[in-house]
């Protein structure tokens, strides 16, 4: 899971794509990266950490040009590594720069296709360094002194056709514009909208993972880019797009509207914000079918992406709703940071239960999601330690049981609490007194409702079904042996010696 921002205008958008990031920031709080063009010559900086810590003044001054691309990372293939901030660049043909969300799921092949046949040298564990080598060698196979839009959506093609996953990006091509593209089944988001300068008579272009970094700039949303299609502004503002492929699929990743895209953004047509309402009203009509006779005296969420579905499901059930918790501003998301331990720790420093709201309570705490458990069986003991009588939790998403390949950091099943496991040992497992979730014919309908021309999701960690059709259990046991919590913390533990060397920043004399 990352955010990317692509920018094409005629005054210098540099601090546009800062402002940008930090509107993304959710998306990716472990590395961030701007490259921009100005006529002809690029300007890089990127580095680990938040997007305020990464870029001082003295970097924003010389992010200058009329076009640039941005990104905020969180590591999911690969390591934590500095060296694998984005953007990426090779410098042939014509010097492309890539910000990439997702994860392929055939890098292995690609990568050795891409030294054996290709002649290309992949320098790091990065997917998201093979996804641009691959569209540099197509881009490379039309041998043109200028591509052409035509040249560019056949690059694009050659991508689709050799790359499996999911995947949504924005390359910079140095001196001609910038292209983004979605995999063929759209699994990853990626929109793009507009904005006229009416001093110059010419548009601006933003290529974006969410509406709301757009809209917070001023851009008016076009639409969301298809599965398979490129968008390719140019340096002089014109905009062309095209499919990209002869067989698309519409199944954008569920897991967007359950907790990873802000409430304000609307995905593929779809209001985030109602969606999770209506995860509520499900969530509450099952409640009321199963345990008509509930004893709940108070709905609790936990903050703050389950907030808007425990409104929902409080109001449906005629319960008071009531802010148990106060979260500390300053701690990031649990659910991305890296490691157990660190989870576990940063929820105690992020939550802190108001006694009043608790004392003598029957509670009925309310989730997006049960992951890995973390989170929700140490909120049910702080609202035990606060004085509840009775602690209930509802998960406003079905039991993830599965690993996610296409750029969600569930890469082991047994990282996943519900693995393997019935409704029963998950609530004894996390120590509440029942535990419901919601169903997935219900989370599905409660997302589709917003756009009916989307009749399925990317559902896998909860169903098990892969998409993309390539997927197996030898596939996810490597991915295991790969990117497992013990795994990366090896890693980033090992690549600490180096990091002064990895840190990629061109005019770095001026660090």
């Amino acid at each position: 899971m990352c955010g990317l921002v692509g920018v094409v205008s005629e005054s210098d958008v540099g601090v546009c794509i800062y402002d940008t990031l930090t509107i993304l920031q959710h998306r990716g709080q472990d590395a961030a990266g701007i490259m921009t063009c100005d006529n002809g010559k690029l300007n890089l900086r990127k580095d680990n950490g938040l997007v305020k810590d990464v870029f001082r003044t003295r970097h924003m001054r010389r992010l200058k040009g009329q076009m640039g691309i941005g990104h905020v990372r969180y590591p999911t293939a690969g390591s934590s590594s500095p060296a694998l901030a984005q953007p990426f660049y090779v410098n042939s043909p014509y010097g492309l720069a890539l910000a990439h969300n997702g994860n392929l799921t055939n890098t292995k092949d690609i990568a050795r296709d891409l030294f054996k046949e290709d002649l290309r040298h992949i320098n790091t564990d990065s997917d998201s360094e093979v996804l641009l080598n691959v569209f540099a060698h197509e881009l490379q196979q039309n041998k043109k002194i200028e591509p052409l839009p035509e040249d560019v959506f056949s690059a694009v093609s050659g991508v689709h056709n050799r790359c499996r996953g999911g995947y949504a990006a924005v390359v910079m091509l140095t001196g001609y514009g910038i292209v983004g593209f979605r995999d063929v089944n759209g699994i990853r988001p990626l929109v793009f909208g507009y904005k006229d300068d009416q001093s110059l008579g010419r548009r601006e272009y933003m290529i974006a993972s969410e509406s709301v970094a757009l809209i917070a700039q001023g851009f008016a949303i076009e639409r969301d880019v298809a599965p398979g299609e490129a968008v390719y502004i140019d340096l002089n503002g014109k905009l062309h797009t095209k499919i990209c492929t002869e067989s698309s699929r519409y199944a954008p990743c569920i897991f967007e509207h359950v907790y990873f895209a802000r409430p304000d953004s609307m995905m593929d047509a779809i209001s985030v914000y109602k969606a999770r309402l209506r995860m509520g009203e499900k969530l509450a009509d099952k409640l009321i079918a199963i345990r008509p006779q509930h004893d709940i005296d108070v709905v609790i969420p936990v903050p703050d992406t389950s907030r808007t579905s425990a409104l929902e499901l409080a109001n449906r059930l005629g319960i008071k709703y009531r802010e148990g918790f106060v979260k500390n501003r300053y701690i990031g998301r649990t659910f991305i940071m890296p490691g157990q331990s660190q989870r576990r720790k940063s929820v105690k420093q992020k939550l802190n239960a108001i006694e009043l709201e608790f004392r003598g309570k029957n509670v009925l705490l309310v989730d997006d999601s049960i992951v890995r458990g973390t989170t929700c069986k140490q909120i049910i003991q702080m609202a035990r330690d606060a004085g509840a009588n009775k602690v209930f939790f509802a998960s406003a998403a079905p039991a993830i049981r599965y690993p996610n390949v296409y750029g969600i950091d569930m890469p082991t099943a047994n990282e996943l609490i519900a693995a393997g496991k019935s409704e029963k040992e998950v609530e004894k497992a996390i120590g509440a007194d029942w535990l419901i979730y919601q169903d997935l014919q219900d989370l599905i309908a409660a997302a589709s409702e917003g756009n009916p021309e989307i009749s399925e999701f990317e559902c896998s960690v909860f169903n098990g079904e892969y998409i993309t059709g390539d997927v197996d259990e030898i596939y996810l046991e490597r991915l295991k042996s790969q990117r497992s919590d013990v795994v990366k913390h090896g890693q980033n533990k090992g690549g600490e010696s180096n990091k002064v060397n990895q840190i990629a920043d061109i005019n770095s004399e001026l660090l």
